[in-house]
């Protein structure tokens, strides 16, 4: 299923992932076999058969073998029960996911899903924030995005973007960014009052995300309101101090 060697590299996509392998399978293809294999066991599958599936594929170090387990799991999404959360909490803390394209897969096919059907739940994925595992922790943030496009739990968002800002993952200060973007575009009111609130504190890859969809004059002055206040030199001293203004 592979396509032809040089046709397309996904390596450049993963800097530093040397553990991550691929087929160059396309998203297509990968979607149509996990289709097929769905299909095929529709009559003699619970949700439990297709997640037990999934975490075999989830482990494997190719990118599309992952992939495979999580769109077949994801197809039953109407059967998705509170308990499953325990279990892809695991898989994150693992490192099986292991990268950014499978974390946000299972973000946005599996636990966002639940979320939405069990809005009680987004507490307990917004505590992720704090986890020691990176792809634990993009998921806190990555996860509430299905909730937020409907209009709901703006303040977890919102709680779990401050709590990030003093990450110093670059997939992390992404993600934030891209969950600050999607509460935006349902109150873009609300997302530059947080913005001018958090100001400095707001890692400036956050900001450029989070304003992507502002007019190219609101952007600017978001940019200036959010700048990072410089440290200067007190007049005969080595010291650094910050202005009070």
């Amino acid at each position: 299923m592979a396509r032809p060697s040089g046709h397309f590299d996904a390596s450049r996509y993963f800097r530093a992932a040397d553990h991550l392998k691929f087929f160059n399978v396309g998203t297509t293809r990968v979607r149509g076999l996990a289709r097929s294999i769905a299909r095929e066991h529709q009559h003699d599958w619970t949700v439990d058969d297709a997640a037990a599936f999934a975490e075999i594929l989830v482990r494997d170090p190719v990118l599309e073998v992952k992939s495979v387990g999580l769109e077949v799991l994801a197809r039953y999404r109407g059967s998705f029960h509170p308990a499953l959360l325990a279990v892809w909490k695991r898989w994150l803390a693992a490192d099986h996911a292991s990268n950014w394209a499978t974390t946000d897969l299972m973000c946005g096919m599996l636990i966002g899903p639940l979320l939405v059907a069990h809005p009680r739940l987004a507490r307990q994925v917004a505590s992720w924030s704090r986890h020691r595992n990176m792809w634990v922790r993009r998921a806190s943030a990555v996860a509430l995005i299905p909730l937020l496009r409907r209009g709901q739990k703006f303040d977890l968002g919102y709680r779990v973007a401050a709590r990030l800002h003093a990450d110093s993952e670059d997939l992390i200060q992404k993600a934030v960014g891209w969950m600050l973007r999607e509460a935006g575009k349902y109150d873009a009111r609300a997302l530059e009052r947080y913005l001018r609130k958090a100001g400095p504190a707001i890692p400036r890859t956050t900001v450029r995300y989070a304003i992507e969809r502002f007019d190219p004059a609101k952007r600017l002055s978001l940019l200036a309101a959010t700048r990072p206040r410089r440290a200067i030199a007190a007049p005969g001293s080595r010291a650094l101090v910050r202005p009070r203004h």
